[in-house]
């Protein structure tokens, strides 16, 4: 489960995207509230502000999104306790708090509302607060048996390094074994096998490099591995043809005249003159 909390001025604002039924909101926690609309739900609010009026950010909004799988399985009670457990490891008791799930998406998750201001006027400190969040969110998580934003981290990480792996394999295969002699032809044969290269071109309408899209995850060519930057993709395709158009500083992407990079024209220049004298050599 993932925490996140902030203090805010937009009470009402608030109240009423919480309250929205276009989210199929419902309420699962109430504490020293009467109202059934934001807008009576606000106005109690202001009554206990009003003892302070130093205070601009007089309410505290907080975001509790457990995982996908373990929003399935809470039912309305399970997600009043977390609201509930939350406010207790925050040190948020004996406050008005009213606390909504959403499940409109795939993702259920709890907007919790609380009056930053108590009884007796004082205003409850929101220093560090974001991170404070975080950390009652992993306890309350840990105490409901439910996955914490560390595992859901590592789960991601874990998920990225064999995405990455697999990606840099293909391309590995299509340059090795394929033996692109053009970009666009690169991007063809990558596509085939399921992986949709995209080029990465500035305003000035020079190549920078590739993204690479696989099973809905987008990575920049260099965050998958070293060799899979612009100018070492470019460089390996040079080595199958002549990529540059006669010799200048351009080649062509889907029909596209694209200008190259001082470090793709360094690396593809370098790998044809090698291919050349290869074939000297073979003759």
């Amino acid at each position: 489960m993932i925490g996140k909390g902030k203090s805010i001025s937009h009470t009402s604002a608030s109240m009423a995207y919480g309250w929205n039924q276009e989210k199929s909101a419902i309420v699962v926690l109430k504490e020293y509230l009467a109202g059934n609309t934001p807008e009576e739900l606000t106005r109690e609010f202001h009554i206990i502000q009003d003892m302070n009026e130093n205070c601009k950010k007089n309410t505290l909004s907080f975001v509790l999104s457990p995982t996908i799988e373990d929003g399935k399985k809470l039912k309305k009670k399970n997600l009043g306790d977390i609201a509930k457990k939350f406010l207790a490891r925050m040190n948020l008791n004996n406050r008005q708090a009213v606390a909504f799930v959403h499940k409109d998406k795939a993702h259920t998750h709890i907007h919790l509302y609380v009056n930053r201001i108590d009884f007796k006027g004082k205003a409850y400190p929101d220093g560090f607060i974001g991170k404070r969040s975080i950390e009652a969110a992993r306890q309350v998580a840990l105490e409901m048996n439910l996955k914490t934003a560390q595992e859901i981290q590592v789960e991601k990480l874990n998920s990225l390094k064999q995405i990455r792996r697999e990606i840099h394999n293909l391309s590995e295969h299509v340059l090795r074994k394929n033996s692109p002699k053009t970009l666009d032809d690169y991007i063809k044969k990558m596509k085939l096998r399921g992986i949709d290269v995209i080029p990465s071109i500035n305003k000035s309408n020079k190549l920078q490099g590739f993204r690479f899209k696989y099973k809905n995850i987008s990575l920049k060519g260099s965050e998958i591995h070293r060799s899979m930057s612009g100018g070492k993709i470019t460089n390996a395709i040079a080595g199958n043809g002549h990529i540059l158009q006669n010799g200048s500083k351009t080649t062509l992407i889907s029909n596209k005249v694209v200008e190259l990079g001082a470090n793709f024209i360094a690396n593809t220049k370098q790998q044809s003159n090698q291919q050349i004298t290869n074939k000297g050599l073979s003759i």
